[in-house]
């Protein structure tokens, strides 16, 4: 019986989720997780489609699963198959496709699947319609116990011009509030310190719903599990950050200061182009109050350079206008061609030389965006959620508003929190001293 299985996830934290609760589902029945690098018995590989990178990606783990081990039965899950399913049944080895949903019941579909033989790839991919529910897979367990990822909500209906991804995630649906509390316990008891909420759509939380319910529910019902330490928020849209979360964040410190929100252009045309729910005025209120309300708050976005059309000048408008938000971090990419989405057809794409050569003004602006916002803080006492010891006695850590501390220290620290003097700023982390308790 094959018991022995490896697993490759490629793409965003919601993939990641998704594999660490398919690793527990394995391992529940009995099977053995090890590394991808080894031989094993059966592969699962998660794939992602969102930029073309991550869909060849997707294909090379593919192959090499196969060369590795050419008796292996070879499973493909995630966004590439949901989109693409006749493609990835032609590569060379593959033995089952699933898409993105009965994750739960992927070990029968595998051992189905297997016993079957047969010399077709099985086609397990099931449509996402509207009627489609929220997969309730448990939380994954990693060895660390510092930060656990719970994914909440799957689905978008945004259709930004240059996304794939609600082709490949379905309609809206969200995790039940007595399923996150559940969950969170669950964490909480196995030793986890910081839960991150994590969702496609994250900000949408419990709309399909009719707006019964909002994120700030789900947040209040993971806050409400005693013990838990930190809660993290992921992506979510700047329009969607609602007056009252914000207010929980300012009251409770056990949510963390740090918002993600993803910018993708700083000009309103492109914005317009990407069909994108705000304008740059809209944005920059946002930020205001955002920062009005908490002040040390870090706030992070993605920008998309090369969206078709872009000129010189909307260009420049976006870089001026990511300088003026003063981003802690800014997560770049040029524009991916998706098939199948609007942006596809565009006029004026861009070429791959000007798109390379904005990433590279734009990762200048982040290095820059970065040290000023780390330098802020030298001086200061905060709490570091440490997570790995690094080289030369240094052990590495986060604060609430994520900032990347390294303190030296003999103590076996990690997943402890503790209280730290930030003394100096390197190249994206601060150096600091641990204060006595």
């Amino acid at each position: 019986m094959m018991k022995r299985i490896a697993f490759y996830t490629l793409g965003c934290k919601v993939n990641q989720a998704d594999t660490a609760s398919m690793e527990a589902i394995f391992r529940s029945h009995g099977y053995t997780v090890v590394g991808f690098n080894c031989e094993a018995d059966i592969y699962v590989i998660n794939t992602c489609v969102v930029t073309n990178t991550g869909q060849r990606k997707s294909r090379q783990m593919i192959n090499r699963a196969v060369r590795r081990n050419p008796t292996a039965f070879v499973v493909v899950t995630g966004c590439y198959p949901q989109t693409a399913a006749e493609e990835v049944k032609t590569i060379p080895g593959v033995d089952l496709i699933i898409g993105n949903q009965d994750r739960a019941d992927i070990v029968r579909l595998v051992e189905e699947a297997a016993a079957f033989q047969s010399v077709d790839t099985i086609d397990s991919v099931r449509k996402l319609s509207a009627n489609t529910e929220f997969e309730e897979l448990s939380a994954g367990d990693v060895s660390d116990k510092t930060r656990a990822f719970l994914k909440i909500q799957e689905g978008c209906n945004q259709f930004c011009t240059y996304c794939i991804i609600p082709f490949a995630r379905g309609p809206l649906r969200s995790r039940s509030l007595t399923s996150i509390r559940e969950e969170v316990k669950k964490l909480v008891a196995s030793g986890y310190k910081e839960i991150v909420l994590i969702g496609i759509h994250l900000g949408c939380y419990g709309k399909e719903h009719d707006g019964k319910l909002t994120l700030f529910d789900a947040v209040e019902a993971a806050l409400s599990v005693e013990g838990l330490q930190r809660l993290r928020l992921g992506s979510l849209e700047s329009v969607e950050v609602e007056a009252r979360l914000l207010n929980l964040m300012e009251k409770d410190k056990r949510l963390c200061r740090q918002l993600h929100l993803p910018l993708q252009a700083g000009c309103d045309t492109t914005l317009a182009r990407m069909h994108r729910p705000y304008d740059t005025r809209r944005f920059t209120e946002l930020l205001a109050d955002i920062r009005k309300r908490i002040p040390d708050i870090a706030i992070t976005t993605d920008i998309i350079a090369g969206f078709p059309g872009e000129t010189e000048d909307e260009f420049a408008s976006t870089l001026v206008f990511a300088e003026n938000c003063g981003f802690s971090k800014m997560h770049i990419f040029p524009y991916s061609k998706r098939k199948g989405t609007p942006a596809e057809k565009m006029p004026n794409q861009i070429p791959e030389t000007v798109k390379q050569r904005r990433c590279a003004q734009l990762a200048e602006l982040d290095h820059k965006q970065q040290q000023k916002f780390l330098e802020r803080f030298v001086g200061s006492a905060v709490e570091v959620l440490f997570e790995q010891t690094v080289e030369d006695g240094y052990i590495e850590g986060l604060t609430s508003n994520y900032l990347r501390v390294y303190v030296r220290s003999e103590a076996e620290l990690c997943g402890k929190i503790r209280k730290v003097r930030l003394l100096k700023a390197e190249t994206s982390f601060l150096i600091g001293e641990l204060l006595k308790e």
